[in-house]
């Protein structure tokens, strides 16, 4: 007879991802998951494989759970331009909860094991397609509301956002000095002028 599980997977899960987030995964180990996530390593291989196939489903999970709340900040203001800007500012001083000392874990996954592994490249090139894809949509909008001049392109100024994104993160990790971030989430904001 199998035994029930005595866990909650998407909390161990959720534990996991923030492990990783933390830490890194190469600086991971499975103690470090195990003791986070409340449970035994027969349960954690039993039930999520490996540190690689855990790492796979905490990376999907932070992913989605992102782009997610990226896209209900985008949407939580009727100007365009306050929106980003809240974006911005809230990859500068951490926002819904996040630490800008860790990064974001898809940039990390980005720069620590994407070059090396396709399973990890794959994950992270479809985030940035998915935020870039976010970006175009608000400045569409701001375009068919008014608020934008029609003459913007639209698709590459989203690009640049998510590159610069994506640049701020890993900026923020290395707790630059503030005065040399302060002004670049207004600085953004003439991209769209």
């Amino acid at each position: 007879m199998v035994r029930p599980k005595e866990f909650d997977e998407r909390v161990a899960l959720a534990a996991a991802m923030q492990v990783f987030w933390e830490k890194g995964y190469e600086a991971t180990s499975i103690s470090d998951l195990t003791q986070r996530m409340n449970i035994q390593r027969p349960s954690l291989y039993a039930t999520f494989g490996g540190k690689k196939e855990l790492f796979e489903a905490a990376l999907k999970a932070y992913a989605q759970s992102s782009l997610a709340y990226v896209e209900s900040q985008l949407r939580s203001d009727t100007s365009v331009k306050a929106s980003l800007l809240a974006y911005f500012q809230g990859l500068i001083h951490g926002a819904g909860g996040s630490n800008p000392d860790f990064g974001c874990l898809c940039v990390n996954t980005m720069v620590e094991l994407a070059p090396h592994d396709p399973v990890f490249a794959d994950i992270t090139s479809d985030f940035q397609i998915r935020l870039t894809e976010l970006f175009q949509r608000t400045i569409d909008h701001g375009m068919q509301s008014g608020e934008l001049s029609k003459q913007l392109n639209a698709a590459s100024i989203a690009r640049i956002l998510t590159l610069t994104a994506i640049g701020l993160s890993v900026t923020m990790k290395m707790k630059p000095d503030p005065s040399r971030v302060e002004q670049v989430a207004e600085e953004i904001l003439t991209l769209l002028e």
